[in-house]
């Protein structure tokens, strides 16, 4: 498995015209706000001043973790393959917010414990049927942890457009994500964990201390060593969503980045390819705990605060209007010369 190269996209000439394309529309400087940094961000990934969002494209990975074992989730593991079901079927929040918004929803089986009917809509990478309990031993070994990776850039291929958002879908997974982000982030363990589907104050306590013990029993494993991270803590569609994510930003994607989950998938990422950021847009700030702090780590700023902590990647659905709209006004208001408005005399 090679790891893909991400190029910065970083372009003085490019990133100077952009900012005069957008300061010359029938504006006030800056009065757009965000949706300047997106427009400009988007201009630099496709390297022109007349970008244009071509079919965009959801993958939801799906997998089970063994240190629900443990009692760290408020719900039984059965419900990740219900939840799947319920994907395959229509009828969940990630379902209604891709088509209303017409994108192209993929469901991806990384390593659910559980035998799906094959049909359209479902893609088979089962890894295994869930990662083994990481309190006694690694979640996955590190063949596997490079299997789910290569799965996931291969899978970028299924998606024809050039924008991609990562969902995702396991019973426990919160609990591997806040593993993940304390080991490379080098927070407290209480600062990353979070209530995940519902926790009493007593169950993230105690989720607390189920992380701190794996910790402990893996002291060997350092923030140094990104794949040994996400071998021991991780999780099938966490793995894969990082190989998907690095893919998709060397072939110069832009990324919408969901929640907790998806962003400690991007921290693995970003570990190994430092320029991945320069290509993602992280759609919101969950309230599960720990995510505004790992956004901060990685000096992101968030389109959406919608008080969301669904996952799915729902926040990337509902945050795609807004990269229309930065798109739109770049190519198509006027300038002050064209509309023949009157520039501001300190311009």
């Amino acid at each position: 498995m090679k790891i893909p190269y991400v190029c910065s996209t970083a372009d003085d000439g490019l990133a100077q015209a952009l900012e005069q394309a957008i300061n010359n529309k029938t504006k006030p400087l800056g009065s757009l706000g965000l949706l300047e940094t997106l427009a400009k961000q988007i201009g630099l990934v496709f390297q022109t001043v007349q970008p244009k969002l071509e079919s965009p494209s959801m993958l939801v990975f799906a997998g089970d973790h063994g240190i629900t074992a443990e009692g760290v989730s408020a719900y039984p593991q059965d419900v990740t393959w219900q939840m799947v079901e319920n994907f395959l079927g229509q009828g969940a929040a990630i379902n209604v917010f891709a088509r209303q918004h017409q994108m192209a929803l993929h469901i991806v089986d990384a390593g659910v414990n559980y035998d799906f009917v094959p049909r359209a809509g479902l893609l088979d990478r089962k890894v295994a049927y869930g990662t083994q309990n990481f309190l006694y031993q690694a979640a996955m070994s590190l063949q596997d942890c490079k299997q789910a990776l290569q799965h996931g850039m291969e899978l970028v291929d299924l998606c024809p457009g050039n924008v991609l958002g990562f969902g995702e879908m396991g019973i426990g997974n919160t609990t591997s994500a806040a593993a993940i982000m304390h080991i490379l982030t080098g927070l407290p363990i209480e600062q990353c964990v979070g209530a995940g589907t519902g926790l009493s104050a007593q169950g993230i306590s105690h989720k607390a201390q189920v992380i701190q013990a794996a910790v402990v029993h893996h002291a060997h494993v350092k923030d140094t060593d990104p794949l040994a991270v996400l071998a021991t803590f991780g999780g099938f569609e966490i793995a894969m969503m990082a190989g998907a994510m690095l893919q998709a930003a060397a072939q110069r994607k832009v990324l919408l980045i969901d929640g907790f989950i998806a962003t400690s998938a991007l921290l693995l990422a970003w570990r190994l390819q430092p320029a991945i950021l320069d290509y993602c847009v992280f759609c919101h700030c969950s309230d599960e705990s720990g995510h505004q702090l790992m956004l901060a780590h990685l000096g992101a700023r968030p389109v959406l605060q919608l008080g969301l902590r669904l996952g799915e990647g729902t926040a990337c659905a509902l945050a795609w209007p807004l990269l229309q709209s930065a798109v739109g006004f770049l190519c198509e208001m006027s300038t002050f010369e064209t509309a023949q408005v009157s520039q501001s005399a300190a311009s």
